[in-house]
């Protein structure tokens, strides 16, 4: 099983999603969680586009990546979903994990009407959904050799 950490800048959208399409959709292969480089709210507005499509996020507490790397959490894949600028803010979890970023567009910089923020949210989400998508086919294919 590969333990994925999804990083984003405050573990409120992106990150999030991510966590939750991957721990669903990949089974048995994968076990993910979600931090911020700072904890911060969950956005209600991704609440409601995940909630469309079957995925409950009310639950669901912020972390920072700190705490993470304070409790000496290691994983085989860190995934930042932010920018490159921002994902150079992670700290450096003990173990020899895999870094990648995936820079997503950040729901929380959306603007308009409610209405245009959550179609441009649900575009986020499904984009993020198409990666996690993308990330279990490869692994079931190549497994490991995906990543040499």
């Amino acid at each position: 099983m590969m333990n994925v950490l999804f990083v984003c800048e405050h573990n409120s959208a992106r990150s999030q999603m991510a966590e939750a399409f991957l721990n669903r959709l990949g089974g048995d292969s994968f076990l993910a969680e979600s931090c911020g480089l700072e904890a911060g709210t969950l956005n209600p507005l991704v609440v409601e586009v995940m909630m469309e499509i079957g995925y409950d996020l009310r639950s669901k507490t912020t972390q920072s990546a700190l705490d993470l790397f304070r409790q000496g959490q290691s994983y085989d894949m860190i995934i930042t979903v932010c920018s490159p600028q921002a994902s150079e803010g992670c700290p450096l979890f003990p173990g020899r994990a895999l870094r990648f970023n995936w820079p997503f567009d950040d729901p929380s910089r959306v603007v308009g009407d409610r209405e245009s923020q959550l179609a441009a949210i649900r575009t986020i989400r499904d984009q993020i959904k198409e990666k996690i998508e993308e990330l279990i086919a490869q692994y079931r294919d190549k497994g490991l050799k995906m990543f040499l």
